[in-house]
């Protein structure tokens, strides 16, 4: 039995080598082979990333859950401004204002997006009771599923059990308006510890710590619940709740036309389901180019505390700077990251709104000396950038560059920052699921132009 096993695991090993081998060499035949030249696409008008020149995206669709203002037009030509957001017609930033007191604004903001209108105080505890009853997994799911295959890449973690949650809805294929908005709902409570229970498994089972799992408490917030499961004590402060729950507004929903919704709405037009839908927009999330970018910009600033031994002068930190963009730091990709964004120039609103917010929690967490480097590197960056780059459209910073600032401040673990703007975005991705069902019943089906040539077959004993 032993020389049989020793046998099957030499066998595996060998396989393994040939397909590494394999892989090796045709890697660079498969780079050849795929590469077409960047006048292909000049030549027959198509626009790379679906965006222009500028950096304007396609037109695909129509939305009445969003919009972005960057730009004003003047005598018929663009002219960048201060960056506006709006959810449903309002303004973000008044949205916040609306219940910057003792309330929280998650659940009031989410009825919002998914309805269209803001709700009445009844209408909000209705809604808030149908969340808190739908803050429930299937019997034994946590030990089934998330604690079965732990992972450090929650995001796949994360993906897996909301297509296992599809195994237990007996309406898991029924598209009705209905249904779809019932499977939203209890998605939009459950994914918080989807998230969380996987972080706690990998983090017993991988690094081998304490394990524990905090049921979340009906008559909390979605930000309060998010903390008390989170951490071992389940206590938070006021602040540190009300800190987090404005940033999961903030991340709720973005125009519509950023990568993840708009995956959103092409798997509806498909006809697919609502777990589906989900995993899928959760599969586009989790790219550095999108959901993980606050993850790049807090080991930036590791990196700069690092090697900038006086954190107030600002001739050591411009320094540092100007050594980044000309890719002699970090990670050497010449980026300053959450400086600059695909819409906005002049400034993002979402991170203006954030920045008072930060700006107490780091009083309270005794880190101010950490939040006047962010802000001293948010004043030097757009200069840099600038001198550097040659770029005068306006350069500012976006939500991202404080994310990641008020995630460690919460001592929330890096594996969770981007599952924290899926628990946020999951609701933009119901009502753009909920818009497409409405107004659209056609698949997305985008055209490409073939550019291959047509060849003689030959065979295999002449090749």
């Amino acid at each position: 039995m032993e020389e049989r096993q020793k046998s099957e695991l030499q066998e595996s090993e060998y396989l393994d080598q040939r397909q590494q081998e394999l892989c090796k060499k045709y890697t660079d035949i498969c780079r050849k082979r795929d590469y077409i030249t960047p006048e292909l696409f000049e030549e027959y008008g198509v626009k790379r990333g679906l965006r222009d020149k500028n950096g304007n995206g396609v037109l695909s669709g129509l939305t009445n859950i969003s919009r972005i203002e960057a730009f004003t037009m003047e005598n018929g030509k663009k002219v960048p401004c201060d960056g506006k957001l709006w959810y449903r017609g309002y303004d973000v930033m008044e949205l916040v204002r609306g219940f910057s007191g003792k309330r929280y604004g998650f659940e009031e903001i989410a009825y919002l997006l998914l309805f269209g209108e803001l709700p009445s105080r009844e209408e909000l505890k209705n809604f808030v009771e149908v969340l808190a009853a739908s803050r429930t997994l299937p019997t034994n799911f946590t030990r089934d599923v998330i604690m079965k295959a732990p992972s450090k890449d929650l995001m796949n973690s994360i993906t897996r059990s909301v297509l296992t949650l599809g195994s237990y809805d007996e309406n898991l294929s029924d598209n009705s308006l209905e249904n779809v908005l019932r499977q939203c709902i209890s998605l939009i409570s459950e994914l918080p510890m989807l998230a969380v229970y996987g972080y706690h498994a990998y983090n017993h089972y991988e690094q081998d710590e304490s394990f524990y799992i905090h049921r979340p408490e009906p008559g909390l917030s979605t930000a309060e619940n998010i903390l008390l499961m989170l951490r071992p004590d389940k206590k938070y402060s006021p602040l540190e709740a009300k800190v987090l729950d404005i940033a999961l507004v903030l991340h709720m929903e973005h125009g519509g036309g950023n990568n993840s919704t708009f995956t959103t709405r092409v798997v509806t037009s498909a006809g697919s389901d609502t777990y589906s839908v989900v995993a899928a927009a959760l599969s586009s999330l989790k790219g550095p180019k999108h959901g993980g970018a606050n993850i790049k910009v807090v080991e930036m600033m590791d990196d700069i505390r690092s090697k900038v031994s006086d954190w107030s002068d600002e001739d050591e930190v411009k320094a540092y700077l100007e050594r980044l963009v000309d890719k002699k730091e970090f990670d050497h990709k010449g980026l300053i990251y959450g400086m600059g964004h695909a819409v906005y120039s002049l400034s993002d609103p979402r991170a203006q709104v954030f920045k008072a917010f930060v700006e107490q929690l780091a009083k309270e967490k005794g880190r101010e000396k950490d939040f006047a480097l962010y802000s001293m590197i948010e004043r030097l960056a757009p200069q840099v950038i600038a001198e550097k780059r040659h770029i005068y459209k306006g350069v500012s910073a976006n939500v991202d560059f404080y994310s990641g600032f008020v995630y460690s401040m919460l001592d929330i673990p890096l594996e969770l920052y981007t599952p924290i703007f899926a628990m946020a975005r999951i609701v933009g991705w119901s009502a753009h699921r909920m818009e497409e069902l409405v107004n659209v019943d056609k698949i997305m089906r985008p055209a490409y132009k073939s550019i291959m040539q047509e060849r003689e077959y030959v065979g295999i004993d002449d090749r």
